[in-house]
């Protein structure tokens, strides 16, 4: 759905679609004195807060950027772990996902993880696939250039075999080509830990999107913080490329 014509419920922006950068475990871990791990540990809690918290307040979707194409750059160990990670929640923290309704996406380029981490996607994604409550969706070896090149590729190659032309490629058939092209598109962005940019985190997807940063660790992101990004949000006027009289109804 265009974002331009997504209703709003008593005056204020709807929001379906929430994507966060969960920034600062490892920062988290070192003003501790713990090893940077102990914080990507730490961390998970937030995910579980976080996903209560979307089911609480009927946000659909929740997207979080678990570990970027880049972050095969960091140390050898702790990409070890954050593998092992991982694995474990997709054996132990799916099953609850299960129970309470949530269904489970995960995007990125998947084929580079082991044969086990894959099976256990495939195996998560099965258990879940049926459920109609929140969507969660992790990005894991995601990057958003990746995703248009590889959205852009299989157009090529449709035009290749004959089943599309040149002059038939629109935004609509690279939409409809990229990870999310079954969802909507986010209308918050969440980044914890200080920084201010989205690092290669969903491009396409995040052109209207409404930016919301926090130095908050992400071991520390609560209800109340989330809470602070949803006010934010809904106190902006969502113009869309529109004039705020145009959305106001005072002008055509």
């Amino acid at each position: 759905m265009c974002p331009a014509d997504k209703p709003t419920q008593d005056g204020r922006n709807q929001l379906d679609h929430v994507a966060i950068i969960m920034d600062g475990n490892g920062r988290w871990a070192k003003k501790k004195f713990m090893p940077r791990f102990a914080g990507h540990k730490a961390g998970l809690e937030s995910v579980r807060q976080s996903v209560k918290f979307c089911v609480k307040n009927n946000i659909s979707y929740l997207t979080l950027f678990a570990f970027s194409s880049e972050n095969w750059r960091r140390p050898k160990k702790e990409v070890s772990l954050l593998m092992d990670l991982f694995a474990t929640g997709l054996t132990t923290e799916v099953k609850k996902l299960h129970k309470n309704n949530v269904k489970l996406k995960i995007i990125g380029k998947l084929n580079e993880f082991s044969e086990k981490l894959q099976q256990l996607i495939i195996d998560a994604e099965a258990l879940t696939a049926d459920n109609t409550g929140l969507t969660l969706i992790i990005a894991a070896n995601y990057g958003g250039r990746w995703d248009i090149t590889q959205a852009t590729k299989k157009l090529a190659m449709q035009v290749k075999e004959g089943t599309l032309a040149v002059d038939d490629i629109d935004e609509k058939s690279i939409e409809t080509n990229l990870t999310l092209a079954d969802y909507p598109e986010p209308d918050l962005f969440i980044r914890t830990g200080g920084e201010k940019r989205i690092s290669n985190f969903l491009l396409w997807h995040l052109a209207y999107c409404e930016f919301f940063f926090t130095d908050i660790l992400w071991p520390d992101f609560d209800d109340e913080i989330f809470s602070q990004a949803v006010a934010s949000y809904q106190s902006r006027q969502r113009r869309f490329g529109r004039t705020g009289e145009q959305v106001e109804g005072n002008s055509d």
